[in-house]
């Protein structure tokens, strides 16, 4: 088994070692300091760090560790999302979505 720490673990022990959030090309500067990435695994790694529950991403493009976070600092609760009396309208208007059979393959 190799000892080599992926891009998201290097970032937890960088994260680990600050007192707060960092922005996110600061992070991925040092990640990529340590790890000797290319600048082309900037997207990886940002979409690595998005599904790692390690982290959480937050305002101003953030980064910290999701164990000093509340929940609700880092969820949105749906419920509280508000649209538009025309965004209801045009949900409405399109309604289920129909296969004529020129569609098929």
């Amino acid at each position: 088994m190799s000892n080599v720490k992926s891009m998201t673990d290097i970032a937890y022990d960088v994260l680990s070692k600050k007192k707060r959030a960092v922005q996110f090309q600061k992070l991925w500067e040092e990640v990529a300091k340590i790890y000797g990435a290319a600048a082309n695994k900037i997207g990886q790694f940002y979409s690595d760090l998005t599904l790692d529950t390690r982290f959480v991403s937050l305002k101003e493009n953030k980064w910290d560790l999701s164990e000093r976070r509340k929940f609700e600092e880092s969820h949105v609760n749906i419920s509280e999302i508000e649209l538009e009396e025309d965004e209801l309208e045009e949900i409405e208007d399109e309604g289920p979505a129909v296969i004529s059979e020129a569609d098929e393959y």
